[in-house]
């Protein structure tokens, strides 16, 4: 099997991908083992509790959200609950797999949650692959709204104001209001024949929702009308095939005053202006990751889960670690002076954000780590496949 496949398939292709990626005799590169380090931070996981019955193996960005002094999760299969954020306390749970047995989630195969959550205007927002988007009051638990957008949910919904938007595998940034689920506009974006299994949330600012398209574009919607501003290439397909012309921006377009960042996969790291689109700078990577940041550097994990530090003024990159690749690494998160990445035997490795040297981790779930790690007043949240959530801290 080819490398690329192998790291295309751990992103959650199609099953039209998988026949395509069988028929090589090149050698799928290694998983790098993990070997000793000279740890300087002793991590440990402070509290878990359980979530249901996780993701199982399932492609899913599940992650859990913190607000008003609230924990909340939810697994594949319908289950919602909420945590007391200072005590761990269990302080509501919602079973979707019940609420609508007869309805809409029965017509669609299952809850399949799969998008969240997000908290935000004192609700919480979950969505799934039969297309649910759901609003629970942030309080009880209680659904106040739900409807079914025109495709499968995959990203985490995205809160401006008085509306909610959520990206569909069709193609589609969906508008809905806040309050009522009424359903505002639908800015359509062009989906290529072939696509990586995944969508990017939205980001917004000043009035408009930035989003990642398929065809490895960046557009920023209006809020107000659902036009869109502008819209520009990151990365122009090239290739012989559908999939050396994949170029899925795939992850949420990070802002950092007014400049802009995202990544395509197949393609480029771009820096743009905020209300142009004009781009300042580019550079080679590959990555369907988000990015973080702190200081002058981005921080990127490609498609292969080899870590980058990449200065966010030209784009030069600063240091590179290849210690952990075809790994499986999670979305990278800033804490404190380090960059947490997970990977797919559990573990939370803490790297030295200024030199790219490995200098902690923890094993918290060895079913797998799949989503960034939430990183919410010195404390890093994470969610295994398994179902486990949990807070790890430094002593």
């Amino acid at each position: 099997m080819k490398s690329w496949c192998k790291n295309l398939l751990a992103a959650g292709l199609s099953l039209a991908m998988l026949s395509a990626c069988s028929s090589s005799d090149v050698e799928e590169e290694p998983v790098s083992e993990l070997t000793e380090i000279q740890a300087t931070v002793f991590p440990e996981v402070s509290w878990s509790a359980s979530v249901g019955s996780g993701v199982g193996d399932y492609y899913s960005r599940l992650a859990p959200a913190v607000n008003y002094g609230k924990i909340f999760a939810a697994d594949r299969y319908g289950q919602v609950i909420a945590f007391d954020q200072t005590t761990g306390e269990r302080v509501w749970t919602k079973d979707f797999s019940e609420e609508f047995r007869d309805n809409v989630l029965a017509k669609n195969k299952g809850a399949r949650i799969a998008a969240g959550v997000t908290a935000a205007r004192d609700k919480v927002f979950i969505g799934g692959e039969s297309g649910l988007l759901a609003a629970l009051n942030a309080e009880d638990g209680q659904v106040l709204w739900y409807v079914v957008a025109g495709g499968e949910l995959l990203s985490a919904p995205t809160v401006a104001d008085d509306v909610v938007v959520v990206s569909t595998s069709s193609g589609s940034l969906e508008a809905f209001n806040v309050d009522t689920g009424a359903k505002l506009w639908v800015y359509e974006m062009q989906l290529p024949n072939l696509t990586l299994r995944g969508t990017g949330s939205a980001a917004y600012e000043a009035g408009g929702f930035f989003i990642g398209t398929a065809d490895g574009k960046v557009a920023v919607v209006i809020k107000n009308n659902g036009q869109a501003a502008w819209e520009q290439a990151i990365y122009n397909p090239t290739g012989g095939n559908e999939f050396t012309r994949m170029a899925d921006v795939d992850m949420t377009p990070l802002i950092l005053g007014d400049n802009l960042y995202a990544v395509s996969y197949n393609g480029n790291l771009v820096s743009m202006e905020l209300r142009t689109g004009r781009v300042v700078w580019t550079r080679k990577y590959s990555s369907f990751n988000e990015l973080a940041s702190a200081g002058l550097s981005l921080f990127l994990v490609d498609d292969h889960s080899r870590i980058y530090s990449v200065d966010k003024r030209n784009g030069l990159e600063l240091w590179s670690n290849s210690e952990l690749a075809n790994r499986t690494l999670t979305s990278p998160a800033v804490y404190q002076d380090y960059l947490v990445v997970g990977d797919f035997e559990g573990y939370l490795h803490f790297i030295d954000r200024s030199t790219g040297t490995i200098v902690g981790r923890v094993q918290v779930d060895s079913s797998g780590l799949y989503s960034q790690p939430l990183v919410v007043d010195d404390k890093i949240y994470v969610q295994g496949r398994s179902g486990k959530l949990a807070v790890v801290t430094l002593p």
